[in-house]
């Protein structure tokens, strides 16, 4: 077996591949801390994206229900000017009504006093 006293040319090579060794050592584990890392962020991403869609649907259900209020709104105020309507056509047709009792009489008034 050949033993170096002095400095032996393979130690340097060893050394600098040890040293090599142990920096890529701590690479991989830099590499997968952040690997480990961005699979808990795409796992909260995931999260997050259903928390948002489940938010939309929320939110499409709200407008529908808005939209179906919104016309029945609509139908209810159509229904409230109609029957603010109607005593004012009455009252018209009643007024209409006496206007042309008195026309009538007052005809008959003048047929009666002429003798017709």
């Amino acid at each position: 077996m050949n033993v170096c006293n002095d400095k032996c040319p393979l130690e340097t090579r060893v050394e600098a591949l040890e040293r090599d060794s142990e920096h890529n050592k701590d690479a991989h584990k830099d590499f997968y801390a952040r690997l480990e890392s961005s699979h808990t962020s795409v796992a909260l991403i995931e999260e997050r994206v259903c928390q948002i869609k489940e938010d939309t649907e929320e939110i499409k259900t709200s407008v529908q229900r808005l939209q179906e209020t919104s016309a029945g709104t609509k139908d209810l105020k159509k229904d409230v000017e109609e029957l603010k309507a109607k005593p004012g056509k009455r009252w018209d047709g009643i007024v209409e009504k006496a206007i042309w009792a008195v026309v009538a009489a007052v005809i008959a008034f003048l047929l009666a006093r002429f003798g017709l």
